[in-house]
């Protein structure tokens, strides 16, 4: 894979064509990921973890979620490294390929009844190669939309990117919804859990035929021609950028933390303790994340016009203050409150989701850019990761109490706050 792509049009360079390229790709590495956080939540622990019981399995199946945030900043080290040397493009080639293969192989692997525990050893090291193709796909999609565009657009095209968060988990949630409808459940747990994966190989080489098309960034092709890149971008990063890192990190908690906190443990937690139907859950999350197709955008464009830190901070605060009325309300809701809980609880995280490109890059030089948006959110991705399985875990100490969720959800954003502030000031005084 080369560093450059060849000459193309300027149509072909526009900032807006390649922002949607770059979240198209994103999508589908997307839906590869969330197919998975799905998947955990209701068959991952009978097929592969039986023998463990029902609440061991429950934990096993989250863990294994939590080994493909923890193995993040393997990947955020090695593609980071690479996107700073060899150019962003030819790095996401490599992401998307690694996402496409593992996520098919998850639909070819032996269930415990099957072949013991040599399928739940299969399914640990998929979800690795997951991981690490992650560490370095968010960083790399976010710097091929803004180091096309000017500065002042920056922030918006950063957030692009962003949409490819909802997209993957509204396809991925329509593939398990028209599966549950059309096969019986039987069928689902023997076989059927099996098509979403194996939609992954014809998807990896559309995202492939995507990314081939478009150019490396002017940014990186400049650093090449005028030999501004780094040796070892990491090791300038830490010497020049400690604190930026540390603060980029914070931000990135709740936007990311959030995800994993509604769209895996809470649907689980919706149908094993509090008896919602599992096609309900799912129908009211796909229908929140059809809204922020709408909102990442406004909230973008308003990342334009005010700054990416505040608007980080925004959705921070006002996340932190309706989340334990939605919890409360979740305990005994009909349908329809169910999905008005799913949209006010994705709406306000949005916030801090959107903005989060733009903030980050704001906080970098070109010169080790990737690797330090690949490093920095790869860290806070490992510690979210770990967001199901400690609510989880408190939520077993408290007897279930109504309340366990939402500690966990202004944990998340009172970090996202501080840190937006911290982000504020920073950009402030590098002005």
């Amino acid at each position: 894979m080369t560093t450059t792509a060849a000459p193309q049009s300027s149509a072909a360079r526009s900032p807006w064509r390649i922002a949607w390229a770059s979240m198209v790709g994103t999508s589908l590495e997307q839906f590869d990921f969330y197919l998975y956080a799905y998947f955990s939540a209701f068959f991952v622990g009978p097929l592969f973890f039986e023998p463990l019981g029902p609440a061991g399995s429950t934990l096993a199946s989250f863990s294994t979620i939590a080994v493909s945030f923890v193995i993040r900043p393997v990947g955020a080290l090695i593609f980071g490294h690479l996107g700073d040397r060899i150019g962003r493009r030819a790095t996401l080639l490599w992401t998307v390929s690694l996402m496409g293969v593992a996520t098919g192989l998850i639909g070819l692997l032996p269930t415990y009844a099957q072949a013991g525990w040599f399928g739940a050893i299969g399914l640990v090291l998929m979800r690795l190669i997951q991981g690490i193709s992650l560490g370095g796909e968010w960083g790399g999609s976010v710097l091929l939309a803004t180091e096309h565009s000017r500065p002042l657009k920056r922030a918006f095209y950063a957030a692009i990117p962003q949409l490819g968060s909802p997209i993957g988990s509204i396809l991925s949630a329509a593939v398990f919804i028209v599966l549950s409808v059309t096969l019986p459940e039987s069928a689902m747990s023997s076989w059927g859990w099996r098509l979403p994966f194996l939609l992954a190989i014809p998807l990896l080489l559309v995202s492939v035929y995507l990314r081939r098309r478009v150019e490396e960034t002017p940014v990186f092709m400049r650093l090449a021609r005028e030999g501004g890149r780094e040796r070892i971008p990491l090791a300038e990063m830490f010497r020049s950028r400690p604190l930026a890192l540390i603060i980029a990190i914070g931000a990135a908690q709740l936007g990311i933390g959030s995800y994993a906190l509604m769209n895996t443990y809470t649907m689980n937690y919706g149908s094993a303790v509090l008896g919602y139907p599992y096609l309900q859950l799912l129908t009211a999350a796909t229908i929140g994340a059809l809204l922020q197709l709408v909102t990442i955008p406004l909230f973008g464009a308003l990342a334009a016009r005010i700054g990416s830190a505040l608007v980080v901070g925004l959705g921070a605060a006002g996340t932190a203050l309706i989340a334990f009325p939605m919890y409360l309300l979740l305990q005994s809701a009909g349908f329809g409150v169910l999905v008005a809980m799913m949209v006010i609880g994705g709406i306000l995280p949005t916030m801090s989701w959107a903005a989060l490109g733009g903030l980050m890059s704001d906080l970098f030089p070109a010169r080790f850019r990737l690797s330090a948006l690949s490093l920095s959110y790869a860290v806070a991705a490992t510690v979210s990761g770990l967001v199901p399985l400690a609510t989880a875990g408190l939520g077993a100490w408290t007897a279930q109490a109504w309340w366990h969720p939402g500690v966990v959800l202004v944990a998340l954003s009172a970090g996202t706050l501080v840190a937006a502030i911290a982000a504020g000031r920073h950009a402030a005084r590098s002005d």
